[in-house]
């Protein structure tokens, strides 16, 4: 129960934030919000052992997202599964600390955007060059890795990484 409301916070401050923050290309300011996907990888401890949930509450949340925000049925179901298996990978293999906490969010974000530019790249839904996806992720991260890292903080004191 605990990381679904840490999700659904995530979203709505995704919504608040994008409403009074510019958000369009060559319009973006360095405080583009991607909390949603910064708290799925800071969830995975919640679902360690319960990982075909963990899959399921992303798929959910992606679907949700997409109705509030992108209006591309299961586009971010689908990305934000990809986002979960990364996170699983990185969970899986390094431990956590607030050094390493940054990098690993920074391949999250990158991830991300990287995988929205190439889908959007393949089905031509809108016109994609690599100036603009390079320029989305760098005003992407300032205040993405604050949060992370905020976050991280409130899910150490309560004692879900070591």
């Amino acid at each position: 129960m605990i990381p679904i409301i840490y999700l659904l916070i995530s979203i709505i401050l995704d919504g608040i934030l994008t409403n009074f923050l510019p958000y369009l290309v060559n319009d973006l300011s360095y405080l583009t919000p991607l909390f949603t996907i910064v708290t799925i990888f800071l969830i995975y401890p919640f679902y360690q052992k319960k990982l075909k949930y963990y899959f399921i509450t992303l798929f959910i949340t992606g679907i949700i997202y997409d109705l509030f925000y992108t209006n591309l049925l299961f586009f971010n179901g689908v990305l934000f599964i990809i986002i979960g298996l990364i996170s699983y990978f990185i969970h899986k293999n390094f431990e956590t600390s607030y050094f390493k906490l940054l990098i690993y969010l920074l391949v999250i974000i990158i991830s991300y955007e990287l995988l929205t530019a190439i889908i959007l790249f393949i089905y031509n839904v809108v016109p994609i060059t690599i100036d603009k996806v390079v320029y989305k992720i760098i005003h992407s991260i300032i205040i993405n890795l604050i949060y992370g890292e905020i976050l991280f903080i409130i899910l150490k004191a309560t004692k879900r990484y070591k």
